[in-house]
């Protein structure tokens, strides 16, 4: 059975929404979270971007949900013995039900300090290597470890769940992807496409779980739906390398005239057709994935949360289409 699940925007909502957006997934039968990992939102319309360790640690009270990051960037604004710590520490708040995705980031969130912001290829590398450094640290064990990018000395980590952390690899592309297929516990994507599937479970990857990510906007007016994504979210339908590259919000509101509230009407699910919603979901689990998170865009939260408590997840969880 593919699981669904409730993807939690740090961009847009700040630490007491999403902790109360977590306790309505809860009730609505939605059975793990996602939360990304920003430090600045895409846009000053979202508008919010808290630290995730602290929201992370006040989910673990909230609601008893498996937790993951989708995703964290542990290489270049943090370092990754420092997210090893906070992911141990947030694996052991929720008695083990954490999983840490991580991905090669975004200049955007990751250039803050004044490093240069390295080429895809550099990235990748800085990813598995800091994914080596992780997964010795979660040992528990006392580590030195001396590559390309890091160096560790003399620490340990006191404070580590009973079972290693898995570490799920977000990728979009095929370099990405064969990385995620060769080092990762799982793999993440945002788009239900089978050939990327594919290129990881005969990469590598095997039956290690497959996770996707969606946003819908709920709402009875269609039309107020579109102007809302197109207002919040426009830069999810930016093309190629840009959300990549580009490195302050400012950027990204310079490119909003080409994203027209066409495009958003065409790409993305809004309004209040069940059919529309679960159609969405459901082409992640015919392109065999394994997990799914949804994502409401805008203030309408608690209606999204009735609406597929009582509409969507019904017909999902007994694979109607």
């Amino acid at each position: 059975m593919v699981e669904y699940g409730c993807f939690l925007s740090t961009e847009e909502f700040g630490p007491t929404d999403l902790v109360e957006q977590a306790r309505m997934a809860e009730q609505a039968g939605f059975q793990s979270l996602w939360i990304s990992d920003h430090f600045h939102p895409w846009n000053d319309e979202q508008g919010q971007s808290p630290f995730v360790w602290s929201v992370i640690g006040a989910l673990s009270e909230a609601v008893s949900l498996p937790i993951g990051t989708a995703v964290t960037c542990p290489t270049v604004r943090m370092h990754p013995a420092v997210v090893a710590q906070a992911a141990a520490t947030s694996a052991v708040m929720t008695n083990g039900h954490f999983r840490l995705g991580v991905g090669s980031g975004e200049a955007l969130n990751e250039h803050i300090f004044g490093d240069a912001w390295p080429p895809a290829h550099v990235r990748l590398e800085m990813l598995e290597e800091s994914i080596q450094v992780m997964r010795q640290l979660f040992t528990g064990k006392e580590i030195n470890h001396s590559g390309p990018h890091y160096t560790v000395q003399n620490a340990r980590l006191y404070t580590v769940p009973e079972e290693p952390i898995p570490i799920d690899i977000s990728g979009f592309g095929p370099q990405a992807t064969a990385l995620a297929a060769r080092v990762g516990d799982g793999y993440i994507t945002m788009m239900p496409d089978e050939s990327m599937v594919e290129q990881f479970r005969k990469g590598g990857g095997g039956g290690k779980p497959v996770s996707g990510g969606t946003k819908v906007c709920y709402g009875q007016d269609r039309d107020e739906c579109v102007r809302t994504v197109h207002r919040l979210w426009s830069n999810q339908l930016l093309p190629g390398e840009m959300g990549q590259v580009l490195p302050s919000p400012r950027h990204f509101e310079q490119l909003e005239p080409l994203i027209t509230e066409d495009m958003v009407s065409q790409n993305v699910v809004c309004g209040d057709d069940v059919d529309e919603h679960v159609a969405a979901l459901a082409a992640f689990a015919d392109a065999g994935f394994d997990r799914v998170y949804v994502n409401q865009i805008g203030p309408d939260q608690r209606a999204f949360f009735d609406f597929y408590r009582t509409k969507v997840l019904p017909q999902l969880q007994q694979g109607v289409r």
